[in-house]
């Protein structure tokens, strides 16, 4: 935060209010906000109304370009590299030309006189031209994807069958409000990678604090949501929240909701919720031994096949194709693959918080047996609830209150120390969100690895614009029936 505040303001209002007084205007003038671009228009000659454009979100970050760069050419910086310089690097040399005696005040750059007196050093070259046009594409394109609206691809089956592998969606950044960049020296258009060369896409040496911008509404329960995932706060790479991998679910359970799950139905606050129509689980089917069509297997998308004996097998599909598959004479019997209360989870392994034992303050981690099908009942942080913690609900929160929420945890015998002081109660700072798959048996989420901090909400998927079947024929690749659905 300190380094942030120097580079960020400190040392460019330090630039300002050195070209300030070069212009004759009070270098105090250079560190007032907003009145600061009322000045610097003045000085080079644009219109007030501008001061209106930097109210928009999005519309604001190219105004202010364009006022910088001409506010830069009334000080005789002409050039491409000196406008990129100006912008990009503002805390190395609004400094460095406020501070340089060469560097001198010129007149109003928008002026006409302006441009006739300078127009050798303002004429462009068709080299220059391009440059200007390919930086604005750039920006621009940034822009939109970072405030308004971006494209995802789906690249496994846990939303299957509502949403398929291959399918390209476009979400709104503007539905939750967009989320500033909380680490902003990055390539443009790569999240975490650099493609072929595998290096980093960003640096982490500049990392700002979680920041929204007002949205149309709050995450609802229901939403098709992508965000980051959580889980990479544990990895190695431990990249910052907004470079971590994009995962896409459905939204269960909003901050203050009780959540449980009885034998695969999700309850939210003692109310059945709406399943998805379109989501898959796993049943068994029972036939007479017969071989199923080829092409029933792909009308009804029946995935995942695996065979138990020679008659038997189970699926993943959705319940209308099961039961479309119940009215085959060869099929006996479809049964849905249920975990039973207080038992194992089907798929192996524990679920959360089981799965993650290290927050604990008895010798034996508590017994929940829950499981993918009976889960909870769980209540989802909320910003401002203050939980009690003791032996049952420190293992359930205590890896929000330490990995999300920032503090240092311990655990001295029976006491837990949140900064090293002892606590028995805990005031989350954060809103929290219930996140599954609709592909039940076929998806790790909240499930197994626990909330989804607000930070870490990307935006809510809208509709899809393109699907690709990579099993299709070359005639059939696109699915076309899929094109410009609205994700429900």
């Amino acid at each position: 935060m300190v380094i942030a505040f120097l580079l960020l303001i400190v040392l460019p209002y330090a630039g300002l209010y050195k070209l300030f007084e070069k212009a004759g205007r009070p270098g105090w003038e250079g560190i007032v906000p907003i009145f600061n671009i009322y000045v610097m228009l003045k000085l080079s000659g644009r219109s007030l109304w501008w001061l209106a454009l930097i109210l928009i979100p999005g519309i604001n970050m190219l105004v202010m370009i364009g006022i910088t760069v001409d506010f830069l050419k009334s000080y005789g910086k002409f050039r491409l590299w000196e406008h990129i310089a100006g912008v990009a690097l503002a805390f190395i040399y609004l400094p460095k030309w406020g501070f340089d005696k060469d560097t001198k005040y010129l007149g109003q750059s928008a002026s006409p006189e302006f441009r006739e007196k300078f127009k050798v050093g303002l004429k462009k070259t068709p080299a220059r031209e391009w440059a200007d046009a390919i930086i604005f594409a750039v920006i621009a394109a940034t822009l939109i994807r970072t405030l308004f609206i971006e494209a995802y691809v789906i690249p496994s089956a846990s939303m299957e069958s509502s949403l398929l592998i291959g399918d390209y969606l476009f979400v709104s950044k503007v539905n939750y409000g967009a989320r500033l960049p909380m680490t902003p020296v990055a390539f443009p258009f790569a999240h975490h990678t650099m493609p072929l060369i595998n290096t980093k896409a960003y640096w982490d040496g500049i990392e700002l604090p979680y920041y929204r911008l007002p949205g149309l509404s709050d995450v609802k329960k229901g939403d098709v949501v992508v965000f980051n995932y959580p889980m990479d706060a544990d990895s190695p790479l431990l990249r910052p929240v907004d470079k971590r991998e994009n995962y896409i679910k459905r939204c269960q359970g909003t901050p203050g909701d009780t959540l449980s799950l009885v034998n695969a139905q999700v309850y939210i606050n003692g109310k059945a919720a709406i399943t998805p129509p379109n989501g898959e689980m796993s049943y068994t089917v029972k036939s007479d031994g017969s071989e199923i069509n080829p092409q029933l297997i792909r009308d009804l998308h029946l995935e995942d096949i695996a065979p138990i004996n020679n008659t038997d097998f189970t699926v993943n599909t959705t319940l209308a194709s099961v039961n479309t598959l119940k009215g085959y004479s060869n099929i006996k019997s479809v049964t849905p693959n249920i975990a039973t209360a207080n038992q194992p989870d089907l798929m192996g392994g524990d679920v959360y918080p089981t799965k993650y034992p290290k927050y604990k303050i008895t010798p034996n981690f508590p017994r929940f047996n829950w499981n993918v099908d009976n889960y909870g009942p769980i209540i989802i942080p909320k910003r401002g609830w203050t939980v009690k913690l003791d032996s049952l609900t420190f293992p359930v929160y205590g890896r929000a209150i330490e990995i999300y929420e920032g503090n240092k945890v311990q655990v001295s015998g029976k006491d837990i120390l949140i900064n090293g002081k002892k606590a028995d109660s805990y005031t989350f700072k954060l809103n929290y969100y219930f996140m599954m798959g609709d592909n039940r048996h076929n998806s790790e989420d909240s499930r197994y690895w626990g909330f989804v901090p607000e930070d870490h909400i990307v935006g809510k998927a809208l509709f899809i614009w393109m699907s690709m079947d990579d099993n299709g024929s070359f005639l059939n690749k696109i699915r076309w029936s899929r094109l410009f659905n609205i994700i429900r």
